[in-house]
């Protein structure tokens, strides 16, 4: 059967014949919030069945090709690029890029044979799925943000399964395809027992204080970094202290604005953000889909500021579906830098709606969606 017929004929029927064995493979990356979910569903695959045999495909160059490793799992890498919506020029080659990256993953493919394969987010996904289906490889999506990318729509109509993170998805893939799951939280978060103390003093701060946690992602954020550094003092003026993760490229101008300031701890990256959400009191944060999940498991107070120029705005999506349940507050990303300090500000003197902010989003937080989606992975290896 050639590889049109095979496309043609892969129906998203849940029958699972002819499955090879436990061979999965996770394909996509690019940021924190797709790499960290995806170790999740990697984790918990080798929780319930060890003999899982699994590989990563992700972009060369991204942080997938560092972090990946690093938690002990193999990853091959493609050439691939996004469509880069600022710059048309930029796009020139991309064409060329998607036929290299096809040729790669097909190797990629026959060389490891594997059951299952599960796209987690992020364009090098896109080449990989494509070419699972059109083989009759059981293809997986995991969508987790509640407006869903144009390739995970188009991937979605053949997939066996598409996991969301919330309801009301219908609109973007077929309803008998859709089963709601939640978004994968990293284990350390979910089985965080730090307390608040000991989180302070990890960062070297006050416990008797109230403490910030700003964090713009793993890339960090432009607009939440000029914010905050433009208003350093405000924080000690108000008895607030600072937890700053500024991404690589505020870092050193944040350890410049901080010299001499004992109440801020700033890197550009927080390796135990179990610690981070512990010790914060509020935070400050983008609102990609990863970040909202841990958030909602950790229970904190919450002032979003959406990432303008996520695919279809969908951070302001996601943060929007939590203000909506009085479950986070939303600065728009042009007016961080003259509201979002004031905000946090406010919310650090007004008790009672810190505790409305965190009994709302603790209600939305789900701590097994890694086992759910690694269970029905593992239903397509017949295992």
């Amino acid at each position: 059967m050639n590889d049109k017929e095979n496309m043609e004929g892969n129906t998203g029927s849940p029958s699972y014949a002819g499955a090879r064995g436990g061979r999965i493979i996770i394909a996509g990356g690019g940021t924190g919030g797709h790499i960290f979910p995806a170790i999740a569903i990697a984790n918990a695959l080798k929780k319930l069945e060890p003999k899982t045999e699994i590989l990563f495909v992700g972009a060369k160059g991204k942080m997938e090709m560092e972090k990946v490793p690093q938690a002990g799992y193999k990853i091959q890498g493609i050439d691939i690029a996004g469509f880069n919506r600022s710059s048309l020029i930029k796009n020139m080659g991309l064409p060329f890029k998607l036929l290299k990256s096809f040729i790669q993953v097909k190797k990629i493919i026959q060389s490891f044979k594997p059951s299952a394969v599960i796209g987690v987010g992020g364009y090098s996904s896109f080449p990989v799925l494509r070419y699972a289906q059109a083989n009759g490889i059981p293809t997986f999506i995991h969508e987790s943000n509640s407006f869903a990318g144009k390739s995970n729509m188009l991937l979605g109509k053949k997939a066996i399964k598409v996991f969301t993170a919330t309801d009301g998805m219908e609109k973007f893939f077929p309803k008998d395809k859709i089963l709601v799951t939640g978004n994968p939280v990293r284990a350390s978060i979910v089985g965080n027992e730090i307390g608040r103390e000991e989180g302070i003093k990890f960062f070297g701060l006050n416990p008797e204080k109230k403490t910030v946690l700003s964090t713009g992602g793993s890339l960090g954020a432009k607009s939440i970094n000029e914010a905050v550094g433009s208003h350093l003092d405000d924080f000690e003026k108000n008895d607030l202290q600072l937890i700053w993760q500024t991404g690589k490229l505020y870092a050193d101008k944040a350890k410049q604005e901080t010299k001499g300031k004992t109440n801020i701890w700033t890197n550009d990256f927080i390796t135990k953000m179990e610690y981070a959400f512990a010790a914060a009191d509020m935070v400050i944060s983008r609102s990609g889909a990863m970040s909202i999940a841990e958030l909602c498991v950790v229970k904190k107070p919450v002032v979003f500021v959406p990432y303008p120029f996520a695919a279809e705005d969908h951070q302001t999506a996601n943060a929007q579906a939590l203000v909506n349940k009085n479950a986070g507050i939303l600065i728009k990303d042009s007016e961080a830098k003259e509201k979002l300090v004031d905000a946090i500000i406010a919310l650090s003197k007004d008790a009672k709606k810190q505790n409305e902010l965190k009994e709302n989003i603790g209600k939305l937080a789900v701590t097994n969606a890694d086992e759910v989606i690694a269970g029905e992975l593992l239903r397509a290896c017949g295992l």
